[in-house]
């Protein structure tokens, strides 16, 4: 936050050039935590003083321009298509990166494969309405690309969560 002339206080605004030929915009929209339990995980970031709202066994918070989000690690897990293991396999962290159109994910989730990641979930329409892929890159990190139309992008890419307390 950065004081605005009013005395108050704005958020900050990041603003990187759009690259044409850049497939794959620079920026993370969400960071995801697989956790086992998700009322002991919102507990301990609550004590941290962080301010979360829990809709459908998932825990949002708002992060400056991005979300942090508390999901079970099975349910994390299966979405994302990858065996659960040992180092080296699905760690339980899933990075997203939110487009604004179907053909965005299409496009970047095959950008990622042809960079060398590896597809470990093919492009297609999502439990909540949207349209999301998945990939590892080279260290097995896992990625989601995702259209979601209940978060809207604004310009620089940044998502803002919705209040889920209001009724849509």
């Amino acid at each position: 936050m950065i004081p605005n002339t009013e005395g108050g206080y704005g958020a900050v605004e990041h603003r990187l050039p759009k690259v044409d030929n850049r497939p794959v915009e620079q920026r993370i929209s969400l960071v995801t935590l697989g956790v086992d339990d998700l009322d002991r995980a919102r507990r301990f970031y609550e004590a941290l003083g962080w301010g979360g709202q829990e809709v459908e066994q998932t825990v949002f918070f708002q992060i400056g321009g991005i979300a942090f989000v508390l999901w079970g690690r099975d349910k994390l897990r299966a979405d994302c298509g990858i065996p659960d293991g040992p180092v080296g396999t699905f760690d339980g962290v899933v990075l997203a990166h939110n487009v604004r159109s179907q053909a965005e994910v299409d496009d970047a989730v095959a950008a990622a494969e042809r960079a060398g990641g590896t597809v470990t979930r093919a492009p297609g329409k999502t439990f909540y309405g949207g349209y999301a892929g998945f990939f590892t890159d080279p260290d097995g990190h896992a990625w989601e690309i995702a259209y979601n139309p209940a978060f809207a992008l604004a310009e620089d890419g940044s998502i803002t969560i919705p209040d889920f307390s209001v009724p849509s």
